[in-house]
């Protein structure tokens, strides 16, 4: 029977203000830091605080056996020093059980590697560097914004040093083989990728309290024993932390269900593993090629929930553009700014898809409508790009 991997990603980002083309230059305040508040509050009472307390107890009533992954961003980090130190500790508490592997990403949640190499590894690297100073842990084990993949992003976190990476699974990359075995891009030569199990993912992620499923009302020892009846070495079930108690309420009964699966695994006869402990454990039993992007977000699994539409596309293209002009005026305060807007929550904001995948994002989407997205965004970037262009002038002059 195959072990089961459990990871979740732990991020917020920072919602912009509405800003006065007409006032461009006047004022360097950008963020709505009173909602970054509010939405931090509200998910850390649903979910960190009750979550964290809940993993805390079931790693050390299960004397270790059970273990679970997690990343968490660098601007998630931000806001609890600003916002929440005590829920940053209860972090640092649940990681210090050692029941928690830490995973590597981007500082910011960004979209770095599509456009600039050497972008992509400075936020890794600032976002290793935050992991050491908060949690004093290096990862092993690197997983992209939104799992973003191909085979030359598996490449360059083989170059990086890590030991694996974990991408979402595309049906037509498998070639009928199962998800539930670690695989290995034909670019590298050492580092394996974790799959994402789709299905039995999404029955927690988004199945949980339907009660239209065909598989409601999920009990543990139901869900343990889909498990237990997989071809392979490893499940992977991963999904965003805010599942528990902000997505499927409390009241659904989230977190009884988590807090009895531990003894429900073990009576199917199966066990808890990590990634890297996964990557110890298990050979990279085939090759696994990816040549276009992919990445877990909407039906398509590509790029287009960031992508998809002329909006998405110009504010991307514009804020990339900024890189040079950026690295020659060499402001840590500037660079920084310019960084947090490629936080890729901006653009998935901008989305005009319909159905269940536009249902989604305007779940999530904090302004009144798609196209206060994009004029927010866009009128901070000119703002910046004025800023930007006033120390590169000064600095000409000095």
């Amino acid at each position: 029977m195959p072990d089961a991997c459990l990871y979740f990603q732990v991020h917020q980002p920072n919602r912009l203000l509405s800003r006065d083309l007409f006032r461009t230059g006047e004022n360097t305040v950008y963020e709505d830091d009173a909602m970054n508040a509010e939405i931090l509050n509200k998910v850390a009472e649903n979910c960190y605080l009750p979550a964290n307390r809940m993993f805390k107890r079931m790693i050390a009533e299960n004397e270790g056996r059970f273990r679970m992954a997690m990343s968490i961003s660098g601007t998630v980090i931000e806001q609890m020093e600003r916002h929440r130190p005590d829920v940053l500790e209860s972090f640092r508490e649940l990681v210090a059980t050692g029941g928690v592997e830490l995973l590597a990403e981007t500082y910011y949640h960004s979209l770095a590697f599509v456009h600039s190499n050497k972008e992509f590894d400075r936020q890794v690297e600032l976002h290793l560097q935050k992991l050491e100073e908060i949690f004093h842990i290096r990862p092993r084990v690197f997983r992209n914004t939104e799992l973003i993949y191909n085979d030359a992003i598996a490449a360059k976190a083989e170059t990086m040093g890590f030991e694996g990476i974990i991408a979402e699974s595309i049906e037509k990359n498998l070639n009928g083989h199962s998800s539930n075995y670690l695989y290995r891009a034909p670019t590298t030569a050492r580092i394996k990728t974790l799959l994402r199990n789709a299905p039995l993912s999404d029955d927690l992620r988004f199945r949980f309290s339907d009660p239209s499923w065909s598989g409601y009302p999920l009990t543990p020892e139901k869900f343990a024993s889909w498990l237990a009846e997989c071809e392979g070495d490893v499940v992977n079930l991963f999904m965003a932390y805010e599942t528990i108690g902000e997505h499927q309420l409390e009241e659904t009964g989230v977190f009884d269900f988590w807090e009895a699966m531990p003894e429900a695994i073990n009576e199917a006869g199966l066990q808890w593993v990590t990634p890297s402990d996964a990557v110890e454990l298990y050979r990279a039993a085939r090759e696994y090629s990816s040549g276009c992007l992919s990445s877990w977000s909407d039906t398509e699994r590509d790029l287009s929930a960031w992508m998809g539409n002329d909006m998405q596309q110009e504010a991307i293209t514009q804020v990339n553009r900024l890189e040079q002009e950026i690295l020659s005026v060499n402001d840590p305060e500037l660079t920084d700014t310019w960084a947090k807007m490629q936080t890729s929550d901006h653009f998935y904001w901008m989305s005009t898809k319909g159905g269940a995948d536009g249902s989604v994002h305007k779940y999530f989407t904090p302004y009144p409508s798609l196209h206060d997205a994009y004029v927010y965004f866009m009128n901070v970037l000119a703002d910046l790009q004025v800023r930007v262009r006033r120390a590169r002038e000064l600095k000409e002059l000095a």
